[in-house]
């Protein structure tokens, strides 16, 4: 916190020309000193002005208590702090949250009970953006209150050359960053009007050992895990036995192993290593080295190194203006470098890179899913499945036994319907009126009796004629006979074979007439049952007889039967308006739940192939046919 007397424009740089107050404000102004200098001489001209003993500057720390940032007269480090300047301390909230400028009166020991206080803190709040960046406390001796209010006013003007030295620095910084930018520029201006790599590398080197006032600029690129020197200033020509090559190569491996600059000689507290730089210095100097490393992608992958008279070394401002123009290059850098190489090396780095992003850290997801899908390729490619055409069927009887009318008459009572199972010679299926045919058993009896007894009287009475003709009329009779009671007897309906009714739902006729032959019942056997397959024809080259496969029907799904194909039919039909083709087949079980007409699902057995020729059969052929390959 001291104050540099030799360039100090306070009272003390002043008294022996005595300079207007005007003077000293515009010399203040127009200072160009470190802001500790400045502070200092601030305050010095601040006390003059404002007739004030001592000043100070406070401002918040990081814990919320006041940090002294200068003060005048300066306070020794160590020492105690003046009584006005605790007291300032303490009032720093107050003052910082009113905003405004406070007096405050400071009484000493010697004041008497009453006394008007001999000396005063006036304390100017600095404000900086939406709040008060801090304090500054000024301690004046007097019992004037105008000679006090007079101090206040000039003490509030002058805080105004703060504001100001501050903007003048920040219009400094922003020079100083438009002319790094500049130089950036130039440089990239320079490199880019190359097409080669080669040119474009003895450009940059040249441009940067002229611009930088270099004795060497050297341009290398990271091959593998080694440095190799592509450029030279001023050279057109070297080799990699050059003792001076492997020093710089050295220098700049040491560089991208650290991934940072580099400058030698370095200051004490550097925490990078340059003992590469060093012995580069040492042996081929002594010069200044500058290496810094060229970043792609976050990653370093060329380095630039610059030398220069050890009495010139790299300050801090042109490592940074350096640094700007190493991160505009490095894009044209690395993409000439890449182009530069034969097709093989460009792909064979592409396929690195490819690499090593798919075994990298990032894009886990992405990743996975990649792997994913390739495992899904693979596995549809190379694994076999059962490929099985599928169609709908039906089951269907073999054969049906048909259940005719035995003669002409009515329905008397019906006592199945289909689909009623029924045993053969026992189930009563229907019985027809005999009431007529009875009438005529009778009427046909007693002339059978009439033509008997004509007969035994003509055979009395020797009329052997009449006694035949009589006989004869009662055979007629008894052969009517026969017929009426076998009718009668054929009136109930038995079913010949054990089944299923398949047809002959009459119980809405009964008492409607019947003739002889009409068909009242269809049965089905159970044990001759086959199912009945609807291939599209699409799918029906792929279907042959002698395959085997397996059904389920709609009603018990989870019970799967065998199959055998026997034949398929070679017309084709229009089924809900598409074309297909029936196939019928054998089954290999009988079940004794199913029933004909029971519909559901079959898959024919065709052979075993890769899965994606299964999952992609029907949209291949579906693009043949459309671009009819």
């Amino acid at each position: 916190m001291t104050v540099d007397h030799s360039r100090q424009v306070g009272p003390s740089a002043v008294s022996a020309e005595r300079p207007t107050v005007a003077e000293i404000i515009d010399r203040l102004s127009r200072f160009d000193g470190p802001p500790q200098e400045f502070l200092a001489n601030l305050l010095a001209v601040q006390c003059q002005i404002g007739a004030a003993e001592a000043g100070a500057i406070l401002r918040p720390g990081a814990s919320g208590a006041p940090e002294l940032l200068a003060a005048f007269p300066p306070v020794a480090p160590g020492a105690t702090a003046p009584v006005w300047l605790a007291r300032a301390a303490e009032l720093f909230a107050e003052t910082a949250g009113a905003r405004a400028t406070a007096v405050k009166a400071l009484h000493a020991a010697e004041d008497l009970y009453g006394q008007a206080a001999r000396r005063h803190l006036i304390l100017v709040p600095l404000r900086g953006g939406e709040g008060v960046r801090g304090v500054e406390a000024f301690l004046v001796e007097t019992r004037d209150a105008a000679v006090l209010a007079a101090a206040r006013e000039r003490l509030e003007l002058t805080v105004s050359l703060l504001s100001l030295y501050e903007m003048r620095l920040a219009l400094g910084r922003r020079q100083t960053d438009l002319r790094r930018l500049r130089a950036a520029l130039e440089t990239l201006a320079v490199i880019n009007e190359q097409d080669k790599f080669a040119g474009m590398a003895m450009a940059l080197a040249n441009d940067m050992a002229s611009r930088w006032q270099c004795d060497r600029a050297s341009l290398g690129i990271l091959k593998g895990r080694y440095v190799k020197l592509r450029a030279m200033s001023h050279t057109e020509k070297f080799s990699r036995k050059m003792k001076i090559v492997q020093d710089i190569e050295a220098a700049m491996e040491e560089c991208l192993d650290q991934d940072v600059e580099i400058t030698f000689p370095s200051s004490p507290d550097a925490t990078f290593i340059s003992r590469a730089a060093g012995e580069l210095s040492r042996r081929h100097g002594p010069t200044a080295v500058l290496a810094l490393p060229l970043r792609h992608g976050g990653r370093p992958s060329a380095v630039l190194l610059l030398e220069r008279p050890a009495d010139r070394p790299f300050a801090a401002d042109e490592v940074e203006s350096l640094r700007l123009t190493a991160d505009l290059a490095t894009a044209r850098v690395v993409n000439l470098e890449e182009h530069a190489r034969w097709f093989g090396a460009r792909a064979a780095s592409g396929l690195r890179k490819a690499a090593a992003a798919a075994v990298g850290p990032k894009h886990t997801w992405i990743k996975l899913a990649v792997l994913a899908i390739v495992g899904v390729a693979a596995f549809a490619l190379f694994a076999q499945g059962e490929f099985r055409v599928e169609a709908p069927f039906v089951f269907e009887p073999i054969e049906q036994q048909v259940v005719p009318a035995p003669f002409d008459g009515y329905l008397e009572s019906v006592l199945v319907e289909p689909p009623d199972m029924v045993e053969g010679g026992r189930t009563v299926l229907a019985t027809l009126d005999t009431s007529m045919l009875r009438m005529q058993l009778a009427s046909a009896k007693a002339k059978r009796f009439e033509y008997q007894k004509q007969a035994a009287a003509a055979a009395r009475e020797e009329k052997t004629a009449e006694a035949q003709i009589a006989l004869a009329q009662a055979d007629s009779e008894a052969a009517q006979i026969d017929l009426l009671e076998y009718q009668v007897s054929r009136a109930t309906i038995i079913s010949p074979v054990g089944g299923v009714v398949v047809s002959g739902d009459l119980k809405r006729q009964i008492g409607a007439p019947v003739k002889t032959g009409d068909v009242l019942f269809e049965v089905a056997p159970l044990e001759a049952l086959r199912a009945e397959l609807s291939v599209r024809d699409e799918r029906i080259a792929d279907v042959e007889a002698g395959q085997e496969g397996e059904l389920a029907t709609a009603s018990y799904p989870e019970r799967r039967m065998r199959f055998v194909v026997e034949r398929i039919t070679p017309m084709s039909e229009v089924v809900q308006r598409a074309n297909v083709f029936k196939v019928r087949v054998r089954l290999l079980s009988a079940e004794p739940w199913i029933r004909p007409g029971m519909e559901g699902l079959a898959k024919v057995d065709v052979g075993r192939r890769s899965y994606a020729w299964i999952w992609t059969r029907q949209a291949v052929n579906w693009v043949r046919m459309k671009l009819w390959i």
